[in-house]
């Protein structure tokens, strides 16, 4: 069955900010960002650590009490809402967050909180790190938005026939091993988004 007025998101970079807590965080724990390190995508080279170190510290922090109160990334909240409310479209957020139920519950409770309770029609849950190839399977070819942080990740939806959408940060040119991006919509804001869906949605007039 085609979906319709369905919009697929990931989660951390996109619609919360996931670098800020994550930051006070490692804070707390005496880590501090290298100069520059705000450009760097890899934890390990943003902190100065073992790359090792840094996957051990993120499995941490997306499984401790903290993941279920991260604030909203940028004018996310009120675009999303808006989407929905205005609109009707409904989401599906595919998280590489934890295999941790507990975690996964945290993630389901802060989102309704911040984007209402209704707006996410489905939660897709990878373990933490892990590539988005194989949950974008089942929607090939459906030609719905995708919208990501990760260029490698948003690359994967558009070989599956989606509609990719990359949200830039300063680390967004610094991915190893990615492909020259072509033809994927780059944006800063969820302004920018709410705008694009609406101008290229062709189910709209359905």
């Amino acid at each position: 069955m085609r979906l319709t007025k369905t919009i697929l998101t990931d989660v951390d970079g996109v619609l919360l900010d996931w670098e800020y807590s994550f930051d006070i965080y490692l804070q707390t724990q005496g880590f501090q960002k290298v100069p520059g390190g705000d450009k760097k995508y890899n934890i390990g080279k943003r902190y100065g650590i073992d790359p090792e170190e840094g996957k051990k510290l993120i499995k941490i922090f997306n499984e401790s009490a903290a993941i279920g109160f991260l604030p909203p990334l940028r004018d996310a909240m009120y675009y999303v809402r808006k989407l929905h409310k205005e609109h009707g479209y409904v989401f599906h957020a595919i998280t590489s967050l934890s295999k941790d139920k507990n975690a996964q519950e945290l993630r389901k409770m802060n989102l309704r909180h911040l984007f209402g309770k209704n707006t996410f029609e489905k939660f897709v849950f990878l373990d933490t790190g892990e590539d988005k190839d194989i949950a974008l399977e089942r929607y090939r070819n459906q030609h719905l938005f995708w919208i990501e942080d990760k260029i490698v990740n948003a690359q994967a939806g558009q070989k599956l026939g989606l509609k990719p959408i990359l949200m830039t940060h300063e680390h967004s040119e610094d991915f190893e091993d990615h492909a020259p991006i072509n033809k994927i919509f780059k944006v800063n804001s969820w302004k920018e988004i709410y705008e694009y869906v609406l101008e290229n949605d062709y189910f709209l007039n359905d």
